[in-house]
């Protein structure tokens, strides 16, 4: 099955629980988001699904996902943190979220929203760090329409105008995909440490490879 059938099959309400779960729920990290909102609005062109029901579903299932996140944060994931050097958290990095959020919390907010993992983590670490609840679901609510509107009015639009679209869809989803990884990408390339980490790793790689 493809992607189309497999959204036809899922119906609204598969497509909305994998939005709400991808927005703040720990088992949506790895569900393809992007290419499920811009396909949905590209079958709502061709009549199989209602546009306006798709939006307001999509954008309502996002914004109520990263809620939940935020929530699951402040209120369960501090306790990750009350043991110092534990297995895989310690009391620094909550100190580290709280201050990364009160200087970036709503500029992270929206761009998470399109980088696929990310987008997950993002609520549940702003409840950790006690972003102001006020602060966060504003720009919850602005990260949420630019994402589950934008994407999916995107693909309503494409495939309206454009004769043929679904010829090119693969490709155009692929793009999508490789959109989404390009912001972290470049923050880790700007880090002088960090591209240096990923130009060693990406050289023993090549010679692993080149020796067998």
């Amino acid at each position: 099955m493809n992607l189309e059938q497999i959204i036809i099959t899922i119906g609204y309400f598969g497509l909305l629980a994998v939005i709400f779960s991808e927005s703040g729920l720990l088992i949506g990290m790895f569900f393809p988001g992007d290419s499920l909102l811009f396909t949905a609005g590209f079958l709502a062109s061709q009549g199989i699904f209602s546009i306006a029901t798709l939006i307001i579903g999509c954008f309502l299932a996002a914004v109520l996902g990263d809620n939940v996140g935020y929530t699951f944060g402040r209120r369960v994931g501090k306790k990750f943190f009350t043991r110092p050097n534990s297995l895989f958290f310690n009391q620094g990095n909550l100190e580290k979220a709280r201050a990364f959020y009160a200087k970036h919390g709503g500029k992270t907010i929206i761009l998470a929203r399109f980088v696929p993992g990310v987008r997950t983590l993002a609520p549940i670490l702003a409840g950790v760090g006690d972003m102001h609840y006020p602060t966060f679901l504003a720009y919850n609510l602005l990260g949420g329409f630019l994402w589950a509107v934008g994407l999916t009015g995107l693909g309503y639009s494409l495939g309206s105008i454009i004769p043929g679209v679904d010829r090119y869809l693969l490709p155009i989803i692929f793009l999508i995909i490789i959109v989404s990884f390009l912001p972290p990408f470049i923050q880790v390339w700007k880090d002088i440490e960090q591209r240096q980490r990923l130009l060693s790793a990406g050289s023993q790689f090549w010679r692993k490879l080149w020796h067998k």
